[in-house]
């Protein structure tokens, strides 16, 4: 024969082998998975817990805040000497990256988070970037808790090591299509959203609930979370005489739009969900930001049960105010801590059954998860811009989804 014909001969084989490999039993696989994500001490028994955020790019206020609400609840915990896990002081190592807001490099980060052994990750924040890094985390059987991705689809997917400390999207759309509809009399709404799975779904889910409600959606629009030139879309939608247009997105956006809304001399009401519920908006849309309606999953920070003494450290600590998501980091962390503490281990094997069923009383509330890993009974605040500042309008109990 020759040497071609052996080589064809030898290829089939391989693949004959390969295709006859059976799986491995799934016992043995999540032994694996259990050795795995063993975390390692970085100094005697000091753990590693993990945060990603966009700590770069039109997002990074957003990521910064995420990474000081982590950090807050981790130097406390060491401050008193560690937690008391199974017979030891633990104290905790915080690694933090830069996902970019980016669901690449939030997959990059991930594997780079199991390599290291990490005990647990707080994060991702955007939806966008939680989502693709899940899929990471349960493979390696490591819990996740985000404080801030809101898609429904985070928590749809069935993966035991998924939670949130935040109301969804469904939650959230549901309020928010109610109030345009039941409270500000929008019977025509133009709809508008960037694309990213935190801005359209939140848009979907709005539309959802503002149809059922009895409103007509005279524009369905989309851009970019990059974009800050509205005027196509919006001229579009001004002749369509909408009541109220929605969007689905961020702040660095929303605020050029609301601005841009102004100059063309929209009439409509302008509404937007948490990612536009923020210091920031204000700043950047200024004058403008005047009788913008957002909503914020929680309670607003003035009203959480822990929220003023929580402001007031992390004033103290960081020099500058809470953005918008800090105290649901520095909840999740806690939480997290707590079921190791409960479990009396730091390995995601033995902590995890404890997660699952935790409740614990934080900052944002009361903390206990359902059987999908969304929290149990989170309210939604809806706000609007007056006078320059965000006052509370109505707070609802969001309804399980």
């Amino acid at each position: 024969m020759t040497f071609a014909r052996y080589s064809l001969i030898a290829a089939a084989i391989l693949t004959l082998g390969a295709c006859g490999k059976q799986e491995a039993p799934k016992e043995v696989a999540s032994q694996a998975a259990a050795e795995t994500a063993k975390p390692t001490t970085s100094s005697g028994d000091t753990v590693k817990i993990a945060h990603s955020a966009p700590l770069t790019g039109n997002n990074a206020h957003f990521g910064k805040d995420n990474e000081n609400g982590t950090r807050m609840a981790i130097d406390e915990v060491n401050a008193e000497g560690g937690a008391d896990i199974g017979g030891k002081k633990i104290k905790f190592e915080l690694v933090s990256e830069d996902d970019q807001a980016d669901p690449k490099t939030a997959t990059t980060v991930a594997q780079r988070f199991v390599d290291m052994k990490v005990a647990g990750i707080i994060g991702h924040m955007n939806s966008g970037t939680t989502i693709p890094a899940s899929k990471i985390y349960a493979d390696a059987g490591i819990p996740q808790i985000s404080p801030s991705a809101t898609a429904v689809a985070y928590t749809a997917q069935g993966f035991k090591s998924a939670f949130r400390v935040m109301s969804n999207d469904a939650q959230q759309g549901k309020v928010l299509g109610d109030f345009a509809v039941k409270k500000l009399a929008a019977k025509k709404v133009a709809i508008i959203d960037d694309r990213t799975a935190y801005g359209q779904g939140l848009a979907d889910e709005f539309e959802k609930a503002a149809k059922a409600a009895g409103a007509e959606v005279v524009k369905r629009e989309f851009t970019t979370n990059q974009e800050t030139d509205f005027n196509a879309i919006l001229t579009s939608i001004k002749g369509a005489k909408p009541d109220l247009v929605f969007y689905g997105g961020m702040d660095a956006q929303a605020a050029p739009l609301k601005k841009q809304a102004k100059k063309l001399g929209i009439a409509a009401k302008i509404m937007g969900g948490d990612g536009t519920q923020t210091p920031e908006f204000i700043k950047l849309a200024g004058a403008d930001s005047e009788g913008m309606i957002s909503s914020s999953p929680g309670q607003s920070k003035e009203s959480m049960p822990g929220g003023a003494e929580f402001l007031a450290k992390f004033k103290a600590k960081f020099g500058v105010e809470v953005n918008l998501y800090a105290p649901y980091n520095y909840d999740a962390t806690k939480v997290m801590i707590e079921a190791m503490k409960k479990a009396g281990s730091t390995e995601p094997a033995k902590y995890l059954p404890e997660l699952q069923k935790i409740e614990y009383k934080g900052v944002t509330g009361v903390i206990s998860f359902d059987e999908k890993g969304d929290i149990k009974n989170g309210p939604i605040t809806v706000y609007q811009v007056k006078s320059g500042k965000w006052e509370v309008i109505e707070v609802v109990a969001g309804e399980a989804k």
